[in-house]
């Protein structure tokens, strides 16, 4: 059986995405064959390339442009498109091409916390403003609507109520790095 070919979108440090590409690099069912990166200089760059995987760095230009995206993901025959702290909408040709085939994972209990400027710090401090009690991750396919996707999987945690936004943020990164892989996975089977 051929392995499926995941590229994997990212924008910042790469955690999520070295973590991705360390799971399937154990997997028959599929392999990361490219990242997609939109900021010159983002830590998952240099991931991508210490573990051998094919960089293609695109501005958001270049990302909504059919005529750059189609022949990439024709290079690298992509079969399932990643987010991995991606920060750019996705162009809706890239939803047409990959129909329920691009995930993301959203790092709070949809649809709470979700939408246009909910990333990183911001949701935890939202959760802490809102008194919540409990968050999490959540797996997600990815629409036309910013976090609006059908719900895939969630899993959730406790909030301390000593908690800052940056605990949150350390305990959310540890459920993203166990579950987003598993639930790729899990995608393709």
């Amino acid at each position: 059986m051929q392995k499926k070919r995941i590229a994997v979108f990212a924008s910042g440090s790469g955690t999520n995405a070295e973590r991705i590409i360390r799971y399937f690099r154990q997997s028959d069912i599929a392999e990361v064959a490219v990242l997609v990166c939109n900021r010159p200089g983002a830590g998952a760059i240099d991931r991508a390339r210490s573990l051998g995987v094919p960089v293609e760095l695109l501005d958001r230009t270049q990302i909504n442009t059919p005529e750059v995206m189609n022949p990439m993901f024709d290079r690298y025959a992509v079969d399932l498109v990643v987010l991995a702290g991606f920060l750019l909408m996705v162009p809706g040709f890239i939803l047409s091409r990959f129909d329920n085939r691009v995930l993301n994972i959203h790092p709070s209990l949809l649809p709470k916390f979700g939408g246009k400027g909910m990333y990183g710090h911001h949701v935890h401090e939202a959760v802490i403003a809102a008194g919540e009690t409990v968050t999490g991750i959540t797996v997600h396919l990815v629409s036309e609507q910013c976090d609006g996707g059908k719900i895939l999987f969630q899993a959730q945690l406790p909030v301390d109520p000593a908690d800052s936004a940056a605990d949150i943020e350390r305990k959310v990164l540890q459920l993203e790095y166990i579950h987003y892989p598993q639930q790729i996975e899990r995608m393709l089977q």
